[in-house]
Protein backbone atom coordinates (compact mmCIF):
# COMPACT_ATOMS: atom_id res chain seq x y z
CA UNK A 1 0.00 0.00 0.00
CA UNK A 2 2.77 2.54 1.14
CA UNK A 3 4.68 1.64 -2.64
CA UNK A 4 1.28 2.14 -4.04
CA UNK A 5 1.09 5.43 -2.48
CA UNK A 6 4.47 6.51 -3.49
CA UNK A 7 4.13 5.55 -7.13
CA UNK A 8 1.22 7.66 -7.38
CA UNK A 9 2.84 10.81 -5.48
CA UNK A 10 5.79 10.84 -8.26
CA UNK A 11 3.55 10.08 -11.23
CA UNK A 12 1.43 13.20 -10.29
CA UNK A 13 4.59 15.50 -9.55
CA UNK A 14 6.14 14.24 -13.05
CA UNK A 15 2.79 14.53 -15.15
CA UNK A 16 2.38 17.75 -13.31
CA UNK A 17 5.73 19.18 -13.56
CA UNK A 18 6.15 18.43 -17.22
CA UNK A 19 2.92 20.82 -18.09
CA UNK A 20 4.31 23.03 -15.46
CA UNK A 21 8.06 23.10 -17.16
CA UNK A 22 6.07 24.43 -20.56
CA UNK A 23 4.17 26.98 -18.48
CA UNK A 24 7.73 28.06 -16.58
CA UNK A 25 9.46 28.13 -19.94
CA UNK A 26 6.52 30.74 -21.54
CA UNK A 27 7.50 32.74 -18.19
CA UNK A 28 3.79 32.47 -16.79
CA UNK A 29 2.62 32.67 -13.38
CA UNK A 30 1.89 28.97 -12.60
CA UNK A 31 5.22 27.50 -13.31
CA UNK A 32 7.33 24.03 -12.50
CA UNK A 33 6.66 24.38 -9.04
CA UNK A 34 3.18 25.47 -8.58
CA UNK A 35 1.82 22.73 -11.17
CA UNK A 36 3.58 19.58 -9.00
CA UNK A 37 2.05 21.32 -6.06
CA UNK A 38 -1.39 21.14 -7.40
CA UNK A 39 -1.21 17.99 -8.92
CA UNK A 40 0.31 16.44 -5.96
CA UNK A 41 -2.65 18.60 -3.85
CA UNK A 42 -5.14 17.26 -5.36
CA UNK A 43 -3.71 13.60 -5.71
CA UNK A 44 -3.55 13.10 -2.71
CA UNK A 45 -7.05 14.60 -1.81
CA UNK A 46 -8.38 12.07 -3.86
CA UNK A 47 -6.64 9.62 -1.79
CA UNK A 48 -7.57 10.68 1.42
CA UNK A 49 -11.92 11.03 -0.08
CA UNK A 50 -11.49 7.46 -1.27
CA UNK A 51 -9.64 6.33 2.03
CA UNK A 52 -12.16 8.14 4.70
CA UNK A 53 -15.12 8.73 2.58
CA UNK A 54 -14.87 4.81 1.47
CA UNK A 55 -18.03 3.03 0.92
CA UNK A 56 -20.84 5.60 1.64
CA UNK A 57 -19.28 8.45 0.01
CA UNK A 58 -15.89 8.04 -1.16
CA UNK A 59 -16.22 11.62 -3.51
CA UNK A 60 -16.93 13.80 -0.29
CA UNK A 61 -13.57 15.42 -0.31
CA UNK A 62 -12.42 15.35 -4.01
CA UNK A 63 -15.37 16.75 -4.96
CA UNK A 64 -14.55 20.05 -3.75
CA UNK A 65 -10.98 20.28 -5.25
CA UNK A 66 -12.68 21.54 -8.48
CA UNK A 67 -14.37 24.48 -6.29
CA UNK A 68 -11.29 24.70 -4.84
CA UNK A 69 -9.04 24.73 -7.53
CA UNK A 70 -11.09 27.59 -9.46
CA UNK A 71 -10.37 29.94 -6.99
CA UNK A 72 -6.70 29.22 -7.40
CA UNK A 73 -7.03 29.81 -11.11
CA UNK A 74 -8.92 32.95 -10.97
CA UNK A 75 -5.48 34.87 -9.14
CA UNK A 76 -3.90 34.07 -12.05
CA UNK A 77 -6.24 35.99 -14.20
CA UNK A 78 -5.98 39.69 -14.90
CA UNK A 79 -6.66 42.58 -17.08
CA UNK A 80 -3.98 44.37 -18.93
CA UNK A 81 -3.43 46.30 -22.57
CA UNK A 82 -7.06 46.28 -23.42
CA UNK A 83 -7.69 42.17 -22.82
CA UNK A 84 -7.53 39.68 -20.26
CA UNK A 85 -4.19 37.76 -19.99
CA UNK A 86 -3.69 34.61 -17.68
CA UNK A 87 -6.77 32.52 -18.92
CA UNK A 88 -4.38 29.52 -20.57
CA UNK A 89 -2.49 29.66 -17.45
CA UNK A 90 -5.77 29.13 -15.28
CA UNK A 91 -7.28 26.30 -17.60
CA UNK A 92 -4.20 24.69 -17.04
CA UNK A 93 -4.42 24.74 -13.64
CA UNK A 94 -7.59 23.09 -13.70
CA UNK A 95 -6.37 20.59 -15.79
CA UNK A 96 -3.55 19.62 -13.81
CA UNK A 97 -5.79 18.71 -10.92
CA UNK A 98 -7.38 16.86 -12.94
CA UNK A 99 -4.76 14.54 -13.74
CA UNK A 100 -3.94 14.89 -9.78
CA UNK A 101 -7.38 13.33 -9.13
CA UNK A 102 -7.26 10.72 -12.37
CA UNK A 103 -3.78 9.69 -10.41
CA UNK A 104 -5.11 9.71 -7.17
CA UNK A 105 -7.59 7.29 -8.02
CA UNK A 106 -5.97 4.94 -10.27
CA UNK A 107 -6.13 5.95 -13.47
CA UNK A 108 -2.65 6.19 -14.86
CA UNK A 109 -3.09 5.54 -18.44
CA UNK A 110 -5.56 8.30 -18.31
CA UNK A 111 -3.82 10.72 -16.13
CA UNK A 112 -0.69 10.31 -18.39
CA UNK A 113 -2.73 10.33 -22.13
CA UNK A 114 -4.43 13.59 -21.18
CA UNK A 115 -1.04 15.70 -19.86
CA UNK A 116 0.53 14.39 -23.16
CA UNK A 117 -2.60 15.77 -24.43
CA UNK A 118 -2.36 18.92 -22.37
CA UNK A 119 1.08 19.52 -23.28
CA UNK A 120 0.59 19.42 -27.03
CA UNK A 121 -1.85 22.23 -26.80
CA UNK A 122 -0.04 24.59 -24.71
CA UNK A 123 3.17 23.58 -27.10
CA UNK A 124 1.85 23.23 -30.53
CA UNK A 125 -1.38 25.30 -30.78
CA UNK A 126 -0.53 28.30 -30.45
CA UNK A 127 1.68 28.44 -33.55
CA UNK A 128 -1.90 28.00 -35.46
CA UNK A 129 -3.37 30.47 -33.17
CA UNK A 130 -0.91 32.98 -33.98
CA UNK A 131 -2.19 32.23 -37.78
CA UNK A 132 -5.51 33.39 -36.90
CA UNK A 133 -4.73 35.88 -34.61
CA UNK A 134 -2.39 37.34 -37.67
CA UNK A 135 -5.56 36.72 -40.36
CA UNK A 136 -8.02 38.59 -38.22
CA UNK A 137 -6.59 40.54 -35.68
CA UNK A 138 -8.82 43.44 -33.62
CA UNK A 139 -7.36 46.12 -31.59
CA UNK A 140 -8.28 49.53 -30.35
CA UNK A 141 -7.14 52.87 -32.22
CA UNK A 142 -7.65 56.25 -30.52
CA UNK A 143 -6.37 59.12 -32.68
CA UNK A 144 -6.00 62.83 -31.01
CA UNK A 145 -6.22 65.85 -33.83
CA UNK A 146 -7.48 69.26 -34.37
CA UNK A 147 -11.13 69.43 -34.24
CA UNK A 148 -12.15 69.75 -38.06
CA UNK A 149 -15.67 68.03 -40.20
CA UNK A 150 -14.01 66.04 -41.87
CA UNK A 151 -11.11 64.78 -39.69
CA UNK A 152 -13.38 61.57 -38.30
CA UNK A 153 -14.31 60.11 -42.53
CA UNK A 154 -10.54 60.89 -43.23
CA UNK A 155 -9.08 58.46 -40.74
CA UNK A 156 -12.24 56.29 -41.88
CA UNK A 157 -11.46 56.43 -45.27
CA UNK A 158 -8.11 55.24 -44.50
CA UNK A 159 -9.44 52.48 -42.67
CA UNK A 160 -11.40 51.29 -45.95
CA UNK A 161 -8.58 51.79 -48.10
CA UNK A 162 -6.25 49.89 -45.70
CA UNK A 163 -8.95 46.71 -45.80
CA UNK A 164 -10.02 46.97 -41.84
CA UNK A 165 -13.42 46.93 -40.68
CA UNK A 166 -14.03 49.36 -37.56
CA UNK A 167 -16.35 50.98 -35.71
CA UNK A 168 -16.24 54.27 -33.37
CA UNK A 169 -16.51 53.36 -29.48
CA UNK A 170 -16.09 56.83 -27.74
CA UNK A 171 -14.94 60.60 -28.69
CA UNK A 172 -13.59 63.23 -26.56
CA UNK A 173 -13.65 67.15 -27.63
CA UNK A 174 -11.31 69.26 -25.64
CA UNK A 175 -10.63 72.87 -26.84
CA UNK A 176 -9.28 72.66 -30.35
CA UNK A 177 -8.67 68.88 -30.17
CA UNK A 178 -10.84 65.50 -30.83
CA UNK A 179 -9.91 62.33 -29.44
CA UNK A 180 -11.67 59.35 -31.23
CA UNK A 181 -11.55 55.53 -30.64
CA UNK A 182 -12.13 53.16 -32.54
CA UNK A 183 -12.56 49.18 -32.69
CA UNK A 184 -10.81 47.92 -35.79
CA UNK A 185 -10.35 44.39 -37.56
CA UNK A 186 -8.62 43.18 -40.08
CA UNK A 187 -5.12 41.11 -41.28
CA UNK A 188 -2.12 42.51 -39.16
CA UNK A 189 -0.91 43.62 -43.01
CA UNK A 190 -3.39 46.06 -43.14
CA UNK A 191 -3.33 47.00 -39.60
CA UNK A 192 0.23 47.86 -40.31
CA UNK A 193 -0.89 49.50 -43.69
CA UNK A 194 -3.05 52.29 -42.09
CA UNK A 195 -0.14 52.58 -38.77
CA UNK A 196 2.12 53.76 -41.61
CA UNK A 197 -0.65 55.88 -43.21
CA UNK A 198 -1.63 57.97 -39.90
CA UNK A 199 2.45 58.20 -39.43
CA UNK A 200 2.49 60.50 -42.39
CA UNK A 201 -0.75 62.51 -41.55
CA UNK A 202 0.65 65.74 -40.01
CA UNK A 203 -3.17 66.73 -38.69
CA UNK A 204 -2.11 63.38 -36.10
CA UNK A 205 -1.37 64.80 -32.73
CA UNK A 206 -0.85 61.52 -30.78
CA UNK A 207 -2.09 57.85 -31.74
CA UNK A 208 -2.67 55.19 -29.18
CA UNK A 209 -2.95 51.79 -30.06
Amino acid sequence: MELEMLVRFLLAALWGGIVGAEREYRSKSAGFRTMIMISLGACFFTMMSMAIGSGNNPDRIASNIVTGIGFLGAGVIFKGDNRVNGITTAASIWAVAAVGMGIGAGYYWAAGSISIIILLVLSVLPHLENVIDRANQQRIYTIKSIFSEGRVPEFETAMKQSGLKYRISNQVKEEQFLSTTWMVQGHIKCHEKFIGMLLQNEHVKRFEY
